[in-house]
């Protein structure tokens, strides 16, 4: 089955649906009966009962042609021989076939064989672990998104468990004092003031900082705030500063444009995980059913293609490459188009060079790369994602938004939030930059990249409250 991430949905029905209409309405009453709001527990419950039968239906499914296919297929089959032709004619007249299959493709890098733990990476698949906390409130976070309980996704719990644990070290600094000086009575000032100080040592920035507490000191104006109200009213808050940039970008979820050149340019300073996002994304995006490709343009950094080929391997994704010294960018970028274009990919992922916003040779090398991309693919949806490490918090915000005014940027890439606690700084590039965050990664893993959604954002900021 192939699930769509970027549009968060299966791209296959069910299998074996219910055919019985009377066991079908049964089913469709007992969904029914455990409301979320109800019984929040039982509602868990039944998702991961029909997660469990998924799994184990698909690992009998599984199971059976390969057995039976042990039994019935022969030892591989050597080709039939072609009458007429000797033996060395017909060595001959397959190496020429080869030949010609070779030549059918686009001119790609040659791809290192992987090692085991990129082996193990691609055959990766998300596991349905214990009936526990963190499943239970990976549910109610769909739930709450307003999905029923027959349609919560393996797929998003695993990804939410991840979400919630690499957001461990912000929310240990950011909600641990927050339950401190709520406590049980109603919202005070003194807690407010205090609640700003975690706001910035979690690099929330000032911005965001002083529209969230003013929204605050305006609710407890006009009423008595209790601490589940003004959990409540911040979550709410925080999930509208993060929106705000999405919305007036009129794009709520970036995701490639099927039928379609789609070409994304990975940008930013050098050591914030360009190369790693670049690969994550591939194999996102052919998870989700897309055809990838990528451009190995950052010429510059030294193994930087050989880099690159490995996540092409990762994933199965041809990497265009030049691997001769000082290659220009923009002809690498010229190759990959081509070869996308000759392959109808929906999907092209350019990395190009760190750089300082500051080095004005190397941005007009963005440039350049630009105009090969609008000249040779006039039609093709273009976007410039700058990539940032989480852990360098303001230092990444002013990146941002001397990016934003010098490479045309149309959304962000916040890498690294496991690795801090200043994952706040989402909150400011949102405010500050005004940059609509298009993915987050929160963990090592290759499956630890995904679509931002404000909502789970926010809530596994919050988890807990």
């Amino acid at each position: 089955m192939v699930y769509d991430w970027f549009n968060r949905q299966s791209e296959t029905a069910p299998t074996h649906p219910p055919t019985d209409p009377e066991a079908s309405s049964q089913d469709s009453q007992q969904e029914t009966a455990a409301n979320v709001d109800d019984d929040p527990l039982e509602w868990a419950r039944q998702a991961y009962a029909r997660l469990k039968a998924q799994k184990e239906q698909a690992n009998a499914i599984t199971a059976e042609p390969e057995s039976e296919s042990a039994e019935a297929e022969p030892a591989e089959a050597e080709p039939a021989p072609v009458a007429g032709l000797s033996l060395l004619e017909q060595a001959a007249a397959q190496r020429q076939e080869r030949q010609q299959q070779l030549e059918q493709e686009p001119e790609v890098a040659d791809q290192p064989i992987a090692d085991a733990t990129v082996a193990a990476d691609r055959d990766e698949e998300p596991s349905l672990g214990e009936f526990d906390d963190t499943f239970t409130w990976s549910a109610e976070v769909l739930a709450a998104q307003g999905r029923q309980a027959g349609q919560v996704t393996l797929e998003e719990i695993d990804w939410l468990s991840r979400l919630r644990q690499g957001l461990e070290k912000t929310r240990q600094g950011f909600v641990t004092g927050l339950l401190e000086n709520l406590g049980d009575d109603p919202l005070t000032p003194e807690v407010l003031d205090d609640l700003e100080s975690l706001l910035l040592r979690a690099d929330a920035g000032v911005k965001a900082t002083d529209q969230v507490l003013d929204a605050l000191r305006k609710r407890m104006n006009e009423q008595v705030v209790d601490p589940s109200e003004g959990i409540r009213f911040l979550k709410e808050q925080l999930r509208d500063l993060l929106d705000a940039p999405i919305k007036s970008s009129g794009v709520d979820l970036l995701a490639p444009q099927r039928g379609q050149l789609n070409v994304w340019l990975m940008v930013g300073v050098n050591g914030v995980g360009k190369t790693t996002t670049l690969g994550k994304l591939a194999n996102l995006a052919v998870r989700s059913g897309y055809s990838a490709m990528i451009a190995a343009a950052d010429t510059f950094r030294a193994a930087a293609v050989q880099q690159v080929q490995v996540w092409g391997d990762r994933s199965d994704v041809p990497v265009v490459a030049n691997p001769s010294a000082n290659a220009d960018p923009a002809a690498v970028v010229f190759d990959a188009i081509g070869a996308a274009r000759s392959k109808g990919t929906d999907l092209v992922l350019v990395d190009t060079a760190g750089r300082l916003q500051t080095k004005h040779n190397l941005m007009e090398e963005l440039n350049k790369i630009r105009r090969v991309v609008d000249r040779l693919a006039p039609d093709a949806t273009v976007e410039s994602l700058l990539v940032l490490d989480a852990s360098q918090g303001q230092n990444g915000l002013k990146q941002a938004m001397a990016f934003a005014r010098a490479a045309g940027l149309t959304g962000v890439v916040i890498t690294k939030l496991d690795g801090t606690a200043r994952g706040g700084v989402a909150l400011a590039v949102a405010s500050e930059a005004g940059l609509p965050i298009r993915f987050i990664g929160a963990g090592e893993g290759i499956r630890d990249l995904r679509p931002f959604n404000s909502f789970e954002f926010v809530e596994a900021l919050l988890a807990g409250r």
